[in-house]
């Protein structure tokens, strides 16, 4: 189930990313030229990958169908609805810790902060907002979410850290900014290939 959603998202939001995707590079690769500002691969593709996500998130907390459920202030309730295991339990317990660690990932990586407070607040405030809209636009409150969503950002911000941790006991040679390129278009290929695999 949880594949399937990730296919549906990339179905309908291609358009949106391609058109974003386009215009902030273009403006991007303009400003490195004309202001010979310094270009660095890994780091603009990881600025990149952030702005897909907010898209993506975007799509998901505002356009998918949410039928099945209806808003919840009790906190807990909506978690153990289903049953542990289930599609249900999966889709919306698995699903909304994974859709919020990239948000803690990608928001430690800018910060570089190894404080877990900044991460959890930061995480508070995004996934409030975003519930409290979901809200005015007809859709659904679930505190449950919120609380999956923080669980979610803490393993980015502790994923990112790990991956801190390992980086500064590199040799010298792999903290080069040639490997991060090479490490970056890798995970981009095995992104692309995984996707394709599965919709087709």
């Amino acid at each position: 189930m949880l594949k399937e959603t990730i296919i549906d998202i990339m179905i309908n939001v291609w358009p949106m990313l391609l058109i974003f995707v386009v215009i902030i590079s273009s403006i991007r690769i303009t400003y490195v030229i004309t202001k010979k500002a310094p270009f660095v691969l890994y780091q603009e593709l990881v600025a990149l990958g952030f702005i897909i996500y907010i898209l993506c998130l975007f799509y998901v907390v505002t356009f998918q169908d949410v039928t099945w459920s209806s808003s919840n202030f009790i906190p807990f309730r909506e978690i153990f609805r289903y049953e542990i295991g289930s599609d249900m339990f999966i889709k919306n317990a698995l699903g909304n810790i994974l859709i919020f660690l990239p948000y803690g990932f990608f928001v430690s990586y800018f910060l570089k902060t190894n404080k877990v407070r900044n991460i959890f607040f930061l995480t508070v405030i995004t996934s409030l907002t975003i519930e409290i809209t979901q809200m005015m636009i007809g859709r659904v409150f679930d505190v449950d979410d919120i609380l999956l969503n923080i669980l979610g950002g803490l393993l980015g911000f502790y994923i990112y850290n790990i991956i801190h941790v390992i980086e500064n006991h590199l040799p010298k040679v792999l903290k080069k900014e040639l490997f991060y390129n090479i490490i970056i278009l890798l995970l981009l290929s095995l992104t692309a290939i995984a996707f394709f695999s599965w919709r087709f």
